[in-house]
């Protein structure tokens, strides 16, 4: 199978790549002008596969572009000036567009009854969507409420993004390590919310899909013709 032909076939692999490959570029970029770039290219990026991805599932593509257009304007435009204001503008656009992303990839592995190997791959991708919509939000939640969240490191300094993202990940998985605390009512709340969202779509999404999987190896079903071509 040709590169091409696998990521018509699991574009959800190749979100869930640049995903994971952005976790491991943003410390090395966090602290410069020119990693900030970077990492708002991969935004960009990231953005345009989002999109890519909804358009292979159930849900409207045109409210997809609604969102990815102003998204990937406003990151470009925070990227090049580091407006604060624009920043959280982008933030709170790119976040919608996460959530969307995410219903809509959910939408995606629920239509049937059939597990796919992209479907795995969605299954990923889905939990970096929802990791990154809510780091997104938190970040939003920061700038109207700047005493949102503390820390070990430097309490009284907001937090920086990949506190936030890693806030995020480790309350969305249940983790809770608990160096980054959010204190406001909106930030609790915030966080309860995506303590529900990570118990529920591990409970109905993922338990589904692994049930599915062991259904089809039980009856010893042939794999879907996407998994083999």
């Amino acid at each position: 199978m040709n590169t091409t032909l696998l990521l018509r076939r699991h574009p959800s692999a190749l979100l869930l790549a640049v995903q994971l490959a952005s976790l491991l570029l943003y410390p090395l970029t966090d602290a410069n002008e020119s990693g900030r770039v970077l990492f708002g290219a991969i935004g960009v990026v990231a953005v345009a596969l989002a999109v890519w991805v909804v358009e292979r599932s159930p849900a409207r593509t045109w409210i997809a572009l609604t969102l990815a257009v102003p998204a990937v304007l406003l990151t470009m435009t925070a990227t090049i000036s580091g407006n604060a204001t624009v920043l959280t503008a982008s933030a709170l656009v790119e976040s919608a567009l996460y959530f969307y992303a995410a219903a809509s990839l959910i939408a995606y592995m629920m239509h049937d009854h059939r597990v796919t190997t992209d479907e795995y791959f969605a299954a990923g991708a889905t939990f970096t969507l929802l990791a990154w919509g809510f780091a997104y939000a938190y970040f939003v939640c920061q700038s109207w409420h700047p005493d949102s969240f503390t820390g070990i490191r430097a309490p009284d300094e907001p937090r920086r993004w990949m506190e936030l993202l890693f806030l995020s990940f480790t309350t969305l998985s249940g983790v809770g390590i608990g160096d980054v605390v959010p204190l406001g009512m909106p930030a609790r709340a915030l966080v309860m919310l995506e303590q529900f969202a990570g118990v529920g779509y591990i409970a109905v999404v993922v338990s589904r899909l692994i049930g599915l999987g062991m259904l089809r190896l039980t009856r010893g079903n042939k794999p879907e013709p996407s998994d083999t071509q």
